[in-house]
């Protein structure tokens, strides 16, 4: 029975049926299943023959899996709004956690180098690794570093739950890519002696060929980190189906 409600599994992911919904369903069918099983057997059936016959009373595959994909209210957003998913939420998540990352950048400016025209270029020594200011400034950094791929391994394993094809988990990756390697963080000294500096976002500029060109490798190497989760799960599932 188990290659059976693994089947089910497989066939109401790919329908677009949110993995929750599944994961409760199967577990009513086989309590389902063993009291049938249990009634059977105290019938004097055997083992097999129980089995067989409480297969027959839960019902065939394909009315179970009906009876799951015709209500519409169980399918995942993946299959209901994929724009949502792969495209406006991933940029949502990114924007906020580089709001986060420039926030901290900019306190920790005014914090800790309030007399300093940028908050950039100032490198502690290997004494100094531990202070407060640097491990403040180190975590903005981390965030805005590596927001893009753990964004995009969330993207991946969503569209591993969900048995996705790799279109939509593709636009996603693409649009992440690109907003991480274009974007640039942009610091203003303060307009006035002892007055706040700024801090703000904008996409990179230079000579045309040397942008595109770095910004090229940067989405490249976006692209091949955050795939990564979502290539190990194909390939995984192509070798167990072989």
């Amino acid at each position: 029975m188990p290659k059976f409600f693994k089947e089910l599994r497989e066939r109401l992911l790919k329908a677009g049926v949110a993995p929750r919904h599944v994961r409760r369903y199967l577990n009513e069918l086989r309590d389902h299943f063993a009291d049938l099983k249990a009634e059977e057997q105290r019938a004097g059936r055997g083992a097999a023959d129980a089995e067989s016959a409480a297969l027959g009373r839960l019902g065939g595959m394909d009315d179970l899996f009906k009876a799951m994909v015709e209500q519409r209210q169980l399918q995942s957003w993946c299959v209901r709004a994929p724009w949502v998913l792969f495209g406006v939420t991933p940029l949502a998540l990114l924007a906020a956690a580089w709001f986060v990352a420039l926030f901290i950048l900019w306190s920790g400016w005014q914090m800790f180098l309030p007399g300093a025209d940028t908050p950039f270029g100032v490198r502690p020594g290997p004494h100094r690794l531990f202070e407060l200011a640097n491990i403040y400034f180190q975590v903005g950094r981390m965030i805005y570093f590596f927001a893009p791929i753990v964004i995009g391994w969330g993207v991946a394993i969503l569209a591993a739950r969900q048995r996705l094809r790799a279109v939509w988990p593709g636009v996603g990756f693409v649009l992440i890519a690109l907003a991480g390697a274009t974007l640039q963080v942009h610091v203003r000294r303060p307009d006035v002696p002892g007055g706040a500096g700024h801090v703000s976002m904008g996409f990179a500029s230079g000579p045309a060929v040397q942008v595109v060109s770095a910004d090229l490798v940067h989405a490249l190497v976006f692209i091949s980190i955050m795939v990564t989760p979502y290539l190990i799960w194909r390939v995984q599932r192509v070798s167990r189906i072989d």
